[in-house]
């Protein structure tokens, strides 16, 4: 699901860019352990996260070692203590809060500062 409209109603997620934080997308679009693609300026993509306290996240959605947008798709968990989306693809895992590949140190893709707000 790729978000480019935005609830007019309650909280929005707002992604940290260039010292901005733009609207991405509602937070009542995104349901725990599940992603939501949102379109950036630019044509970036973002793939955007909450888990089950409530905590969000946001990584970029292209996948390094294929380059396709599909890491919203991905499956979630956590590997000591590290939330994660595996790849749909490859099922490499992305750290949601920094970004690095947990399958390969030498990779990582961007982590975007994310907050909800009105």
């Amino acid at each position: 699901m790729t978000t480019t409209a935005l609830d007019t109603t309650g909280p929005k997620v707002r992604l940290r860019l260039d010292g901005d934080w733009v609207p991405v997308c509602g937070l009542s679009t995104l349901l725990p352990g599940r992603g939501v693609a949102a379109l950036l300026p630019g044509g970036r993509q973002a793939a955007v996260f909450t888990d089950r306290t409530g905590r969000l996240y946001a990584i970029d959605n292209r996948d390094p070692f294929t380059g396709a947008a599909v890491l919203s798709r991905g499956l979630t968990g956590t590997h000591r203590g590290r939330p994660f989306v595996a790849s749909p693809l490859l099922k490499q895992r992305f750290d949601l809060a920094t970004g690095a590949c947990l399958d390969d140190p030498a990779v990582r893709v961007a982590a975007y500062e994310v907050r909800a707000s009105h």
